[in-house]
């Protein structure tokens, strides 16, 4: 396919994720990357419960099992006493645990199943420039022998990571800063940690440590190491320097060997205002970048891809007007905004230096953590489970429902075979949501209520299992004038 619907430049997670996603609608796409072969790297290494579920009703979620192990929760530490203990098992998801797995592993389950799908990545091909002409793009691709391609595309979707030439393209400023301090991380195999089902963080005096299984006795381990000392990049450390480090702050015992990975590295802080302009979108690391704490980048981006696949597809199969894809970037630019918000506050939480911050900032987690809604409401957070778009242009406000979730927040029930990332969901009485769905049968699946309580509302969920419109089973003529402003 030269000449696809959709371009998509960059095959990280979260351009892998979009390709597959609008290949599973039927749209045709091509994705390259200048890349020659996917990361090795461990990089970002946690699916969150919500991106689970995402997968989850597109019907693969299960691809990625094998490759991960789970996390039950975190564990924080001044090196001798337990200052917070949070865990994942009480968060409302059919996924509750973080899923850890190398990056490498995560880009290798998505492009097996693209491939199987018929579509390869095309690598070492660049997009080196491109041009919205109005009705579609024009876009240049260099080949990895030198010659260069015209590519006529519908749309196109920048997933090219923090460099994104996309960006550039649009001339969009990536607002924000450099944390001037330096951080390392170290990926090997590791004794004297123990459950090995849990995240490992120490606040030492000297700074954070933190720990992330992988697989086995195989950890991440990444240390702030403070200011940073003139302008160069800092060299990467040695095995001993972890070493050192780990006796330093962490419990007595724990050892690394066999490093797969030892790297340093400065956090950057970064975010686009919009994620669109005309026929062009960005998503994951070319929008946003933020620091690891938290571990939400990859989940985000892959979240990003999530949202606009289903839009994209509905438009372009013409059972969506085009301005479903204004509220792409009104939603997303809103999540993105919270996560760099969060991030950075855990991130100034766990590097302060003064003893006297350090001993108040532990006695108020421990506090505030031996209450169960807090620790709860910390594990939504983390799992990205608390995402919702109550302001959302496709949310309408004030409908009223006596249980469940209102509009805008999102609906934990796995979505109907077929509905999930493809279809709006209409959830009520037999009649209206067939009378329903048969008004508007490419937007619209019917899901006739199996609960008494659903027996007595009605809602339109949306492809990505937010709800969109919630009201009584009276406000079948509500429910439909929020699917004719959708309906071309």
């Amino acid at each position: 396919m030269n000449n696809p619907k959709v371009l998509i430049a960059g095959a990280g997670p979260v351009g892998l994720t979009l390709a597959n996603e609008l290949t599973r609608h039927g749209i045709s796409v091509r994705i390259v990357d200048k890349n020659s072969e996917r990361t090795d790297k461990s990089k970002a290494l946690v699916l969150w419960s919500r991106t689970l579920e995402l997968f989850d009703d597109a019907g693969y979620a299960k691809d990625f099992m094998p490759a991960g192990m789970r996390a039950a929760g975190a564990r924080i530490s001044n090196g001798t006493d337990t200052v917070a203990q949070i865990t994942f098992d009480s968060i409302d998801s059919r996924f509750p645990y973080a899923l850890m797995i190398p990056q490498s592993e995560s880009e290798r389950v998505l492009e097996e199943k693209l491939e199987a799908a018929g579509v390869k990545v095309e690598r070492r091909t660049e997009l080196t420039g491109f041009k919205d002409t109005g009705t579609g793009i024009e876009a240049t691709l260099k080949k990895k022998d030198g010659s260069t391609e015209t590519v006529t595309a519908d749309w196109l979707v920048g997933c090219d990571g923090a460099h994104s030439a996309v960006r550039h393209g649009l001339d969009f400023a990536f607002e924000g800063s450099t944390l001037e301090s330096d951080w390392i991380l170290a990926d090997g195999e590791a004794v004297g940690l123990e459950p090995k089902d849990k995240l490992h963080i120490f606040w030492h005096r000297d700074g954070i440590l933190a720990f992330f299984p992988i697989v086995g006795d195989r950890w991440r381990v990444v240390a702030d190491l403070g200011v940073a000392k003139g302008g160069e990049k800092r060299a990467d450390p040695t095995l001993d320097e972890v070493n050192a480090l780990l006796k330093l702050r962490g419990s007595p015992g724990i050892v690394m060997s066999n490093p797969y990975w030892l790297a340093a590295f400065r956090i950057n802080e970064r975010k686009v205002k919009d994620y669109r302009k005309g026929r062009v979108f960005l998503a994951g690391d070319a929008a946003h970048i933020h620091s690891p704490a938290g571990g939400q980048g990859m989940n985000t981006g892959m979240q990003d891809a999530f949202n606009l696949a289903w839009k994209l597809a509905l438009v372009i199969e013409g059972a969506a007007k085009p301005s479903l894809l204004d509220s792409y970037s009104t939603e997303r630019s809103g999540v993105g905004e919270i996560v760099l918000r969060n991030a950075g506050r855990l991130t100034e939480a766990a590097t302060m230096r003064n003893p006297i911050a350090q001993g108040l900032r532990n006695t108020i987690v421990k506090f505030a953590t031996g209450f169960p809604a807090i620790r709860h409401k910390i594990a939504d957070q983390l799992t990205e489970m608390d995402i919702a778009y109550p302001d959302s242009p496709l949310t309408v406000k004030n409908g009223h429902v006596e249980n469940g979730p209102k509009s805008g927040e999102r609906w934990a029930d796995r979505l109907p075979a077929g509905a999930g990332g493809m279809k709006f969901t209409v959830l009520g009485p037999d009649n209206v949501v067939k009378d329903l769905a048969g008004k508007f049968p490419k937007l619209v699946t019917a899901a006739p209520a199996k609960e008494p309580t659903h027996k007595t509302s009605l809602r339109v969920i949306r492809p990505d299992g937010y709800v969109g419109f919630a009201g009584s089973a009276k406000d079948a003529a509500k429910a439909e004038a929020y699917l004719a402003a959708l309906a071309p």
